[in-house]
């Protein structure tokens, strides 16, 4: 009995939280515009009967929120174009060097803006080498990713090559810690950063496939 209700609730969890977020994003985007497009459906006589077990109010708001959501798609789209021309493209820099001259607010908006760059726009190889280091102390270990090498001043003073590995924490990957090591220290794996933040969020229930038996290193960065 308590196996077929855990196997149950493996199955029906995920699905439940995925209908909520889906549900919660929905209303979130369509309930400051829900009313007014509910009083153009009815000014036209659009939506007022019932349909199937729906009555004639429930059909008008869950056909505000469909059209509600199509406005709101067409309108990213339309300003994703519009971002290409010229005349947007240049309001864009002036506002981005009106937030480089606000004081505090430019230190916020210029590391945002570099992380952002980083991660999505540049065709780097940060966060794509899956590392064994070791953490708290010499003997344990944790799994981390290389976001890159070290500031050169590090490796200078070390007289070695060190690396920046992010440390994600268990079980939410979005926080963790920042650590710089020496090459020589780290073991570098043949993983996906997916499958070890994976590895990471499940608490190491859900071992990556590729993991070795050995556990010995695959390789080093060149």
């Amino acid at each position: 009995m308590k196996k077929y209700f855990i196997t149950g609730l493996v199955i029906l969890l995920p699905l439940v939280v995925t209908i909520a977020i889906v549900v919660f994003t929905v209303n979130f985007l369509t309930k400051p515009f829900i009313g007014v497009v509910s009083s153009l459906l009815h000014d036209f006589n659009l939506f007022n009967k019932g349909f199937l077990f729906l009555s004639s109010e429930q059909v008008a708001v869950y056909g505000s929120k469909l059209l509600t959501l199509i406005c709101l798609f067409l309108f990213t789209l339309s300003l994703g174009m519009f971002a290409r021309w010229f005349f947007f493209k240049s309001l864009i820099t002036f506002s981005d060097r009106i937030l480089h001259r606000i004081p505090l607010i430019n230190k916020i908006y210029k590391t945002t803006q570099e992380i952002i760059r980083t991660i999505f726009v540049t065709d780097t190889n940060s966060f794509k080498q899956v590392v064994m280091a070791p953490f708290p102390k010499e003997g344990t270990y944790v799994m981390g990713l290389v976001s890159r090498e070290s500031p050169k001043i590090c490796s200078k003073h070390m007289e070695e090559k060190m690396h920046s590995v992010l440390v994600p924490t268990t079980p939410n990957p979005t926080t963790g810690f920042l650590l710089i090591y020496k090459e020589s220290d780290l073991i570098f794996l043949d993983l996906k950063p997916e499958q070890a933040i994976k590895y990471i969020v499940s608490c190491g229930v859900i071992a990556p496939e590729s993991f070795r038996e050995s556990g010995n290193p695959i390789r080093k960065s060149s």
